[in-house]
């Protein structure tokens, strides 16, 4: 993934960790701000998630710890629900002066509601998404409800939310009680798209019903049927990034061609926070990846995956023409591969001690009313798909280095 680790000041002067998640062309259509949940970062697996489906459909996003969350500099227990309102504006500032303005803002949780306050005030965003967002931030005071008394009458209380103590002070009460999340949901006046699960146990979905009741249209509401609160399931978080890139492209200009940095076919970019890559292949984004056993987020097909999804597509492909140009009634064609390392001795046709030891199980399913001599014919042309010849030929690979 391009992925690229930035920082900039929050209204005290103090460094905001952050990274940019891009396109692998580098020229997106679109940037989006991700808003963590409470005391989460930008690292939550969720927020990872999402930041990548986005940026297969050539959305880049910005997503940030909030001051003293992360790797952020400040003192959380100074923080609050403006801190983080303000937080957001400033990154707008930064996406504004060093790339291009934001067009769109996500929040989670308690950053749905600071989305939902910032974006009020940021002329450039066009569409707001709020996953699991609660709809007035005073609900948060239910994580720490045990220690209210004790933190209005010390001022402050030590509160364990997730496993993690926080410091957590009465002026974060009182400016969750003055926040006026109703009046930002009216005056919004953008694109909103709220996202909320019916199972969610710690923002209850009754909220994402008085959130859309408060907007204005244009509107919609996703369930995200059977996901938790924190969308802990991968498959909840990719779901989520498909659905805001393809309900975001209805409000922002996103259908536009950029270039490729590339006179080639292919560009293939992996960026510094693991191997999941980024793939541009002509007109259409893929990902590869691999499984979460060697280290990967399982986010793609490993190459070996792709290598074997080109030499039967290929090979399907060819059947498909032969059987068309002999007027064949080929209804459907499967074809099932395996890659493998055998050891010489146990490869089956390999006569000579130079045979290479990676082996390609290769099935085919024939549907239609064949003949078995066509059935035949059709197996010895699955041989001539030009992959299939490729792949016997060999193939020289040169490499240069680009400066």
């Amino acid at each position: 993934m391009n992925s690229k680790q930035v920082h900039f000041e929050n209204n005290k002067g103090q460094r905001l960790s952050a990274r940019i998640e891009l396109p692998v062309s580098g020229k997106p259509v679109a940037y989006a701000i991700f808003a963590h949940c409470f005391t989460c970062s930008k690292n939550l697996s969720a927020v990872v998630n999402i930041s990548r489906a986005l940026t297969s459909n050539r959305i880049a996003v910005l997503r940030f710890d909030f001051t003293g969350l992360g790797e952020s500099e400040g003192e959380f227990s100074e923080t609050n629900f403006s801190s983080n309102v303000s937080d957001l504006n400033t990154a707008a500032e930064h996406l504004s002066a060093n790339y291009q303005a934001p067009t769109i803002m996500i929040g989670h949780s308690l950053g749905g509601a600071a989305v939902l306050a910032s974006a009020t005030s940021i002329d450039s965003i066009k569409a707001v998404i709020t996953i699991g967002a609660p709809a007035d931030p005073i609900h948060l005071k239910k994580l720490f409800k045990e220690s209210i008394k004790e933190i209005k009458a010390k001022g402050e209380a030590t509160v364990s939310i997730g496993g993690r103590d926080f410091k957590i002070k009465n002026q974060l009460l009182n400016d969750l009680q003055h926040a006026d999340t109703h009046n930002n949901i009216g005056q919004l006046k953008k694109a909103l798209l709220i996202m909320h699960s019916p199972q969610d146990t710690v923002v209850s979905i009754d909220n994402a019903q008085k959130i859309y009741k408060k907007a204005h249209h244009p509107k919609s509401f996703i369930t995200l049927d059977g996901a938790d609160h924190l969308m802990s399931r991968k498959e909840d978080s990719i779901y989520a990034g498909n659905v805001i890139a393809t309900w975001a492209s209805r409000y922002i200009d996103i259908s536009r061609e950029e270039p490729l940095s590339t006179d080639k076919q292919v560009v293939c970019q992996t960026g510094d926070d693991g191997f999941t890559t980024q793939i541009q292949a002509g007109d259409h984004p893929l990902l590869a990846d691999e499984p979460t056993s060697v280290g990967g987020s399982n986010l793609g097909p490993t190459p070996y995956d792709l290598l074997m999804a080109g030499l039967g597509a290929c090979t399907s492909m060819t059947l498909r023409m032969y059987a068309d140009r002999k007027k064949w009634p080929l209804e459907e064609v499967r074809i099932h591969l395996q890659h493998s390392k055998v050891h010489q001795l146990d490869c089956e046709g390999c006569d000579d001690g130079s045979a290479k030891l990676d082996q390609v199980t290769r099935e085919i399913e024939l549907f239609g009313d064949l003949t078995k001599e066509q059935q035949e014919r059709l197996m010895e042309i699955a041989d001539k798909c030009p992959v299939h010849k490729t792949l016997h030929a060999g193939v020289q690979v040169k490499t240069s280095l680009i400066t």
